[in-house]
């Protein structure tokens, strides 16, 4: 697993070929088993192929063009039901510490996608350059539900070199602070 942690990158060019049915299948079933606190898998994903629905998701992420490059784009959306039954409409400044566990279960689960993509032979990308008022009503996604990211999926058309990390030593604490 260190090989696709090592050398997944964002990719931002993709090549003009379709991404097959079963690579989008794995990496949405990499994303099923993903663990969550009380095991409530709070994610929805929504794939998204055509030009049109690319589009709508491309302007409502500030208009980065390059995303259209991807030929799919698949949508992580958390879902604040799982934990919280009574109405309640989540933006960007929710203050809820259950939101905020929710947000990071799904995190967690596309981070895994982003994984087997790199795996697969696939380069993706993690969009989040846009508010929920932006991107829910392009896809029609209820005020209790919570985008955390818009994956762009393909076949890389470029190959960027790392990007410099801090070392081990910079962030691990033991014990204490």
């Amino acid at each position: 697993m260190i090989k696709e942690i090592e050398t997944r990158r964002s990719i931002r060019k993709y090549i003009d070929k379709p991404v097959e049915n079963e690579k989008i299948t794995e990496i949405l079933e990499s994303a099923r088993l993903a663990p969550s606190g009380n095991n409530t898998q709070p994610w929805h994903y929504i794939v998204v192929k055509s030009e049109e629905m690319r589009q709508k998701i491309t302007e409502a992420s500030h208009n980065q063009k390059w995303m259209l490059t991807a030929p799919v784009f698949i949508v992580c959306v958390a879902d604040v039901r799982c934990r919280i039954k009574e109405e309640v409409i989540i933006n960007d400044n929710s203050p809820e510490d259950e939101v905020k566990r929710i947000i990071r279960d799904t995190a967690i689960s596309a981070g895994y996608m982003l994984l087997q993509a790199n795996n697969l032979g696939l380069g993706v990308c993690w969009v989040a350059e846009f508010t929920q008022e932006e991107i829910r009503p392009v896809l029609n996604i209820p005020s209790d539900k919570y985008v955390i990211g818009v994956i762009t999926v393909g076949y890389p058309n470029e190959n960027p070199k790392a990007r410099p990390r801090k070392a081990l030593q910079d962030m691990v604490h033991n014990e204490i602070w």
